[in-house]
């Protein structure tokens, strides 16, 4: 039955597999984009611990707190370490004289705790150079470049001068570092340097770095820096979600995404249950004639049941497939695109859902289905 009509069983299957890969695409977007908003601090992953001031929701609405509460984070039993960071929104001159905004990363002096997670060209120690600064690859293959009269781009590279603040700097490295939901550039130089680049009147020091001792609870420490500091202190998952719920609260992202992804599910439940029940309305003669001769109710539904599933595992399948080669082809680019493996079972719940959906339009059909059908006409 489930294949003699091709028609209708190819157009199952189409629906399907369109409400599975526009699930999963949009799904896995909306994943990348809200991963991006925290890929700061997760290119941190040596700290435990995110000191800050209350008043900050998620990672780059930084406000500054006193130089002092560094030296009182370090006093705190279960502390091993504590470091300072300043992050802050600076404008650059590049040498061709265009102004960008730049996002200025100041780690500390000695340690270089804060740094990028991994280097292109040169080395974080070479920070220990007068006037020094290290931009991150995406930044300077795109905003900092060079625009030539003949329309060609030449990317920020090592050796080459910006100005901060009128402060000229040179360029000691390139670095990889996790793309973020901010667009601008980032600017790694040391802590000493960055606060330099700031008014006098302006407190540098935006967070504070904490590691704990190994034998320490992590959660205990960051409620016992609250408690006496008065700061916030979260643990770097907390902070992570922190940002996530920021993002989610007060933009329009979740809205956006969710339309996208409600609309594949109702696609899908409409060409899916709508010409499921066409193909259950054409083999109604043989349900009725299978039911003469003595097939129970239960049995008829069971056979519509593993109708859409086979169905549904099939379109679920190719539809997971084209979202994955989707993913495949803009690795690398601007788009967002993460697919956890939950995602994947999220999916399949909504496939399953829609068969079973399907099914239930057809299976009502066929629970009141009389027998004799099969002799009229």
């Amino acid at each position: 039955m489930l294949v003699g009509d091709r028609a209708k069983y190819l157009g199952i299957i189409m629906g399907l597999t369109f409400a599975s890969f526009l699930i999963t695409q949009q799904a896995s977007i909306f994943v990348g984009l809200m991963m991006r908003t925290y890929g700061f601090i997760s290119d941190i992953p040596l700290v435990d611990i995110w000191v800050m001031d209350p008043q900050v929701k998620f990672i780059d609405a930084t406000k500054s707190v006193q130089s002092q509460q560094l030296h009182r984070v370090r006093s705190i039993p279960g502390v091993a370490w504590a470091m300072p960071l300043m992050k802050s929104f600076m404008n650059a001159r590049l040498e061709n004289g265009i102004i960008e905004v730049v996002s200025v990363i100041g780690i500390d002096d000695a340690t270089f705790i804060g740094g990028p997670p991994a280097m292109r060209e040169g080395r974080v120690t070479d920070l220990w150079q007068a006037d020094t600064v290290i931009a991150d690859f995406l930044g300077a293959s795109r905003d900092l470049a060079r625009r030539m009269p003949d329309g060609r781009s030449i990317p920020l590279a090592k050796g080459d001068f910006l100005e901060i603040q009128n402060r000229r700097v040179k360029v000691v490295g390139i670095s990889e570092a996790s793309r973020t939901f901010q667009w601008q550039p980032m600017l790694y130089t040391t802590y000493s340097r960055a606060a330099g680049f700031v008014p006098e009147d302006r407190r540098p020091l935006d967070y504070i770095l904490v590691k704990v001792r190994p034998a320490e609870d992590v959660a205990a420490v960051a409620r016992r820096i609250t408690r006496v500091t008065g700061l916030l202190a979260h643990t770097r998952d907390a902070f992570e979600l922190s940002t996530v719920a920021y993002f989610m609260k007060n933009t329009g992202i979740p809205i956006n995404f969710g339309i996208s992804i409600l609309l594949g599910f109702l696609v899908g439940t409409a060409i899916a249950g709508q010409t499921f029940y066409n193909f259950t309305l054409d083999n109604v003669r043989y349900f009725g004639l299978l039911k003469a001769m003595g097939a129970g109710t239960g049995v008829l539904l069971r056979m519509i049941l593993l109708q859409a599933i086979t169905v549904g595992g099939i379109g679920y399948g190719l539809g997971i497939g084209l979202a994955t080669l989707f993913g495949r082809a803009v690795e690398g680019s601007e788009l967002a695109f993460r697919m956890p493996w939950q995602l994947l079972l999220i999916s399949a719940g909504a496939v399953m859902l829609i068969c079973a959906l399907s099914a239930i339009i057809s299976m009502i059909k066929v629970i009141r289905l009389e027998p004799g059908i099969v002799f009229k006409g």
